[in-house]
């Protein structure tokens, strides 16, 4: 059905790249609810174009000549603030620069790389074009730019699920937790910045990260974050230990997986599936720390789009475990949150700053 001009999802590209700008215009309007309104080739045309056209989302080159993305990020969120999809190149350098874009607003981000990548077109397709309907679609995201907007001090939210349990209730379990997993999505890592330099020094157990994100992100996520934390944070490595105080986060493009050695727990890092939707994938770290700890795990859903994660944390709750997702309210995008509710595998559902509150709080029952 053809979308009436005022409800299809205006989105303004800032590329310094004619292939890009093309190519990305092409895969968002073959979607009938998108329209490209215009395109930038640098951050001072695409700062004009915002201001005039006031899109509902942009797409941000980082690397621009000129004006580059961080620049023009930083303006656009104090100007004229609009949710913000960075395009990145599979780079080192580029997912240090993409981890800073979060840090000045943008919401999410996609790969610079997709273009070239001809036999995988039709899924890379499909991503961007979920990412622009979530985030337009995401009341979280919508409110919160409205009210940078309008600097209002009310937000209009729809009522969580009646049926969700909002209460932390784990002290009866909290003494035989053996390790947090936690998996998480789009989104995601504004959320990390928000609760793991929070963590106490002293938590008592290890924490294992499944953040979907491609290769070299998800180092440059976990350099930064150990730099503003107080526990040891790092991209997981094939064949180190889960201990106390330590947040391992599964890398980009492999499958993390738990095996016993004696007494202790080892990181199993591999290809395997090959043919898996998410790389990592919350449902297979979960299901292998459900068969490797000998005792009940404490698992963590949070924003993300789809249901990746639920599999596992039945696995979890068959074993003794407790689940805590994350609520619609401070969510990004609710997909993966609602889905474990939807499956009654969550025993609290919370606002995320109840969330860094629990890890204290286990903290505290296990000094």
């Amino acid at each position: 059905m053809i979308q009436s001009e005022e409800n299809l999802i205006k989105v303004i590209i800032i590329d310094d790249s004619a292939f890009m700008r093309k190519s990305l215009t092409l895969m968002l309007e073959s979607d009938q609810e998108i329209r490209v309104i215009a395109t930038a080739r640098d951050g001072k045309d695409g700062i004009e174009k915002i201001s005039k056209l006031k899109p509902d989302i942009v797409t941000l080159d980082i690397e621009m000549p000129g004006m580059d993305g961080l620049t023009a990020l930083k303006i656009i969120m104090e100007q004229m603030p609009v949710p913000v999809l960075m395009v990145s190149s599979l780079t080192t350098e580029s997912a240090q620069s993409t981890m800073q874009a979060f840090e000045l607003g943008a919401v999410d981000f996609i790969s610079k790389d997709l273009a070239s990548i001809s036999t995988n077109i039709k899924n890379i397709k499909d991503d961007l074009i979920d990412k622009i309907k979530q985030i337009a679609r995401s009341r979280l995201i919508q409110t919160r730019f409205r009210m940078r907007r309008l600097v209002q001090s009310s937000r209009d939210r729809k009522n969580q699920i009646r049926t969700a349990p909002k209460f932390i209730s784990f002290e009866s379990v909290a003494s035989d937790f053996q390790a947090v997993v936690i998996g998480i999505s789009t989104g995601g890592p504004e959320v990390l910045h928000k609760i793991i330099p929070k963590i106490p020094k002293q938590f008592p157990i290890g924490m294992a990260i499944v953040q979907h994100m491609p290769p070299h992100f998800t180092k440059s996520l976990s350099e930064r974050l150990n730099s503003l934390s107080m526990v040891y944070v790092k991209e997981a490595e094939h064949g180190e230990f889960m201990e106390p105080g330590k947040v391992l986060i599964a890398p980009g493009g492999k499958q993390m997986r738990f095996c016993k050695e004696g007494s202790s727990i080892k990181i199993v890092v591999s290809d395997d599936p090959f043919n898996a939707l998410y790389k990592p994938s919350a449902d297979i770290m979960m299901k292998s720390a459900a068969d490797t700890f000998e005792g009940p795990l404490l698992g963590v859903i949070m924003t993300g789009m789809g249901k990746d994660g639920v599999d596992g944390l039945k696995c979890l709750k068959s074993k003794g475990g407790y689940v805590i997702a994350q609520d619609e309210e401070s969510c990004i995008v609710y997909g993966m949150p609602q889905a474990a509710l939807e499956e009654g595998v969550v025993d609290s559902m919370v606002a995320l700053e109840k969330i860094s509150l629990a890890f204290d709080r286990l903290t505290k029952l296990r000094a």
